[in-house]
């Protein structure tokens, strides 16, 4: 029996917890960690100290801060770190790669809310040349970024499909922090976050969230094309927790499909 732990308990961690309760064999919820203990949404809220201690696996489901916070005290007491908040590893992936390495765990990033990591790491084996991603999302789902923000983009005033940011991921990580952790996962599973390049458009009208992927290398061309029903949460697409979930639900099988 794995005992998993979720630090936040918004969209995502409540999404999580639901499932980890209802219906995961081999799974147990230990309990969350919330700054406000009103929001843990029923579950039992514990201190992150003893989250760690009666877990497993600690899910983050918070923020890139949140998880520069626990990331290190998590694998430092040997226990598995699963991460969502991807964006928050880049710069610091390798350190905590050797941390975990040290104390005999693992760092588990969920695909997220797109497809195709499997092939991504397969082409890495050889040489990838290029990896570019387009994501277009409803304007209101970049609301709050940073980088909105300091250049006061008025999201209401888009009419037209806008080329809002263009860049390589170690950029576009710390300008939507909520928004792209996707590209993260991508820059992961392949040539780095240097490399990694991303244009993020807002759409007017636009319902779901797109993700267009390509790679090119010595294997061939590699085009993912996705689009997630956004959750409750405008920035995040339901694809997010339910690849989570996913892996979560791994832990307590008897099999494994795909890489």
């Amino acid at each position: 029996m794995v005992a998993v732990g979720i630090v936040g308990m918004g969209v995502i961690g409540q999404a999580i917890a639901r499932a980890v309760t209802r219906d995961m064999p081999g799974v147990t919820l230990a309990g969350v960690t919330v700054r406000d203990p009103t929001r843990s949404a029923g579950q039992r809220a514990l201190p992150l100290a003893e989250l760690i201690e009666r877990s497993d696996l600690v899910v983050e489901a918070a923020t890139q801060a949140a998880l520069r916070e626990i990331g290190p005290e998590v694998l430092a007491a040997g226990k598995h770190l699963m991460v969502l908040s991807v964006g928050g590893l880049v710069g610091v992936f390798d350190e905590w790669a050797r941390l975990a390495e040290k104390h005999h765990c693992r760092i588990l990033i969920p695909s997220g809310a797109i497809a195709g990591l499997d092939g991504v790491k397969g082409a890495r084996e050889g040489a990838i040349t290029a990896v570019t991603m387009e994501t277009r999302k409803p304007p209101r789902g970049l609301a709050g970024a940073p980088y909105i923000e300091e250049r006061r983009i008025d999201l209401a005033a888009i009419r037209e499909e806008t080329l809002i940011f263009e860049g390589p991921a170690t950029e576009a990580v710390r300008a939507f922090p909520a928004n792209v952790n996707v590209v993260a996962a991508l820059s992961l599973a392949g040539i780095g976050p240097e490399r990694t390049r991303i244009k993020i458009y807002a759409v007017p009208g636009q319902t779901r969230n797109q993700h267009r992927i390509t790679v090119e290398g010595e294997f061939g061309r590699l085009v993912i094309e996705v689009e997630n029903v956004p959750s409750e949460n405008p920035r995040t697409g339901k694809l997010s927790y339910l690849s989570a979930i996913a892996m979560l639900r791994e832990l307590g099988s008897a099999s494994r499909v795909g890489t």
